[in-house]
């Protein structure tokens, strides 16, 4: 146990010292193959959840907290907080499991310390359970969302971000997926997808080996729905990697051509079109926006631009970000969502169709940013998104999803009965004259 717990340490180290996903950090701690890895995914994921509360704890407890970079042992503490109060793992054992992992990186005085600390929390743990654990957000990352939203909407938005996300499946085939339910014993969303609890073993579910669907979260699949008819269009998947928007296209019998910077990623965009038996059209490898700058070719009949954003839609999976993003990313963000949409049209026939998207919550990467392209760029115009598009069986409750200008825009407390989804936002151009 001691070396799974050092594991955790080390992966929520990698993620505050180098600004990385937990995803990334994992690999980097050769953990993703470890058998011990559903307890390092909890404890970690505990942490990152319960991490407002577990600093507010601490700094009852420590008069002069470390400043500065996060070493091994603050991380540890963390940890350890987090197991004490809210993973019931004996006090002793956390104690004694930890304070040997400090000693093991740290000197005896600072490894006394800890060790301290943690038998104060210990004796002061039925008080501190008596107190309201529920902050997710911390301050930075609330400056964010005052940008944007309300005092009511970013209580609820945090109250549901901090749920563990749910499963979503996206058929490749829409019109099996109700044969394919009772199989699964999930629950049908608007959008055609199956939602199951997350049990974290994706690969043995029904349907997995055979291709039948991926894993995409109910408001991911919303934007390629929202394009309407791709049948026949050769349509561009700007920053496509992993893939989930890729395949929708495909299936929706799209001619696609998927480009994303990374060749890893595209790698794994190409083995999961494998299973699924969905192939592209084209895969290229290459920056977007020099690719946009310097096109040549074919124009396409629609471009899918799911632009790189600060993906502060998805804390729901990746906690970690609510602890890593501030208004800075954001910044830097929207600027380079600016420089590619500019050149978006290079790549699109007249009358073609832009779909912009991102995985953001901020409207300066949504709302804002499309309101101040259009303004700046008179050859596009603004299509309405449709209901009836994204709404596939019909349920009437998608409209709260698209707001009165046409956007798309959706956040964790929305369908909240059917258990939420990602921050999103769409918005559906069309090129209508040469710049």
């Amino acid at each position: 146990m001691s070396e799974t717990r050092q594991i955790a340490v080390e992966i929520l180290n990698r993620i505050f010292n180098d600004q990385i996903f937990f995803n990334e950090a994992k690999i980097r701690s050769d953990a993703d193959k470890r058998t011990d890895l559903p307890f390092v995914n909890m404890l970690v994921l505990t942490t990152l959840r319960r991490l407002v509360f577990i600093r507010k704890v601490l700094n009852r407890f420590i008069k002069k907290p470390h400043r500065g970079t996060l070493r091994f042992a603050d991380c540890a503490l963390y940890a350890a907080v987090a197991e004490m109060l809210f993973l019931d793992t004996p006090d002793y054992a956390v104690i004694n499991s930890y304070i040997s992992l400090i000693k093991q990186r740290h000197d005896k005085y600072i490894a006394n310390f800890a060790n301290a600390v943690l038998r104060n929390i210990a004796r002061s743990k039925a008080e501190i359970l008596s107190e309201d654990a529920s902050a997710f957000f911390p301050p930075e990352f609330i400056k964010i969302l005052k940008k944007g939203y309300t005092p009511k909407q970013i209580k609820l938005i945090e109250e549901f971000s901090a749920r563990e996300a749910p499963l979503d499946l996206t058929f490749k085939n829409p019109e099996e997926t109700a044969a394919w339910n009772p199989k699964l014993n999930g629950t049908i969303l608007p959008n055609g997808s199956i939602r199951l609890d997350n049990n974290g073993k994706i690969a043995a579910l029904p349907g997995y080996d055979k291709g039948m669907w991926w894993i995409q979260d109910f408001a991911a699949s919303l934007p390629v729905l929202a394009m309407g008819n791709v049948k026949g269009l050769r349509v561009l998947d700007l920053c496509a990697a992993p893939g989930g928007k890729t395949a929708q296209l495909i299936s929706r019998g799209a001619q696609t051509t998927a480009l994303d910077i990374s060749a890893a990623r595209l790698n794994t965009l190409s083995e999961n079109l494998k299973r699924l038996s969905l192939q592209t059209e084209a895969t290229v490898c290459a920056d977007a926006l020099d690719y946009l700058q310097n096109f040549s070719g074919k124009p396409f009949d629609a471009l899918l631009l799911d632009a790189p954003c600060s993906a502060s839609g998805t804390v729901r999976r990746h906690p970690e970000l609510v602890h890593l993003k501030t208004l800075n990313d954001i910044k830097k963000a929207a600027e380079l969502q600016k420089r590619l949409l500019s050149q978006a049209g290079r790549a699109l026939k007249d009358g073609g169709i832009l779909l912009y998207t991102v995985c953001s919550i901020s409207p300066d990467e949504g709302e804002e940013q499309i309101k101040s392209f259009l303004a700046a760029h008179p050859e596009f115009r603004l299509l309405p998104i449709a209901e009836r598009d994204i709404d596939l069986n019909g349920s009437g409750s998608l409209d709260i999803l698209i707001d009165n200008n046409g956007f798309l825009r959706t956040l964790p407390y929305y369908c909240g009965n059917q258990g939420g989804m990602d921050a999103f936002f769409a918005a559906k151009l069309q090129k209508v004259k040469n710049a």
